[in-house]
């Protein structure tokens, strides 16, 4: 889907290690490195904390959650992603 891409992050890391457009190029590479981490797939041009808010998969419940750190730190467990480890999809 053109409005989304599956984001890797290695195991540890504090920044993603590759974009990819498709699930199948992703995985080519996380198996040709051997790699562990984290596939997710994400919205373009919204932030995930937006993308809970639009499918109800977050509701605010307090007022430091429309805070700019908390929203700039925001996570989701509702995306798709897979789990990896030494090149295999474990999930």
């Amino acid at each position: 889907m053109k409005n989304q891409v599956y984001v890797f992050m290695g195991e540890g890391a504090n920044y993603p290690a590759g974009i990819f457009e498709s699930k199948e190029k992703a995985e080519e590479v996380i198996k040709r490195y051997s790699l562990t981490g984290i596939l997710s797939l994400y919205p373009i041009d919204m932030l995930l904390y937006d993308w809970a808010i639009e499918k109800k998969y977050f509701d605010i419940k307090k007022e430091y959650q429309k805070s700019p750190k908390y929203i700039g730190q925001f996570s989701c467990a509702s995306v798709d992603h897979f789990h990896y480890e030494e090149g295999v999809c474990v999930n």
